[in-house]
């Protein structure tokens, strides 16, 4: 009966701090996601970029699935954020804030942003209003591969295959002739 009673007390513990460390991730990511559209250095952005992509991936870790989080770690942070930081050093773009660019759209970015915020909001309190995850076994990582791999592959070379085409455009376009 001891042994039953541990064990229940084990499981609400970690529930407990599967919470309080998810509610530390999300708080990091959503600061991080603000500094992304917020700071005036576009090659910060991109390193406040792979602080919330990390993030994700810790919440991945979270939910039991490992192979997702791995992925998240090495194509997103690994592979597109690179892309961005050599796209942006290659290209020459400005490093700092264009006071005339900034003045006559900062309006128009408001606006928009709340609309969105908005929207996205009703979206989703009006789908997830009663919904509760449930993570009973976590999947393997054979398993979400195959099915990865198996039916999507032609959309994951295709993507592929555009950031090569992107990574080579901003070779040429930096180029000095």
């Amino acid at each position: 009966m001891t042994a039953v009673l541990a064990a229940a007390s084990a499981d609400a513990d970690l529930f407990v701090a599967q919470n309080v460390f998810f509610g530390l991730i999300a708080a990091v990511m959503i600061v991080a996601a603000w500094r992304v559209v917020t700071t005036r250095n576009v090659v910060h952005a991109a390193l406040w970029l792979v602080l919330v992509l990390a993030g994700v991936a810790a919440q991945f870790i979270l939910l039991g699935s490992e192979f997702v989080a791995v992925t998240q770690v090495l194509v997103y942070i690994g592979a597109v954020v690179v892309l961005f930081l050599f796209g942006i050093m290659l290209t020459r773009a400005s490093m700092g804030e264009d006071p005339s660019v900034a003045r006559e759209r900062r309006g128009m970015a408001t606006l928009v942003a709340v609309l969105l915020l908005v929207v996205t909001g009703g979206a989703l309190l009006d789908t997830f209003t009663d919904t509760r995850v449930v993570v009973t076994e976590p999947q393997r990582a054979a398993e979400v591969s195959d099915s990865i791999f198996s039916a999507y592959i032609v959309p994951f070379e295709a993507v592929s295959v555009l950031l090569l085409a992107a990574l080579i455009g901003a070779i040429v376009v930096a180029r000095k002739d």
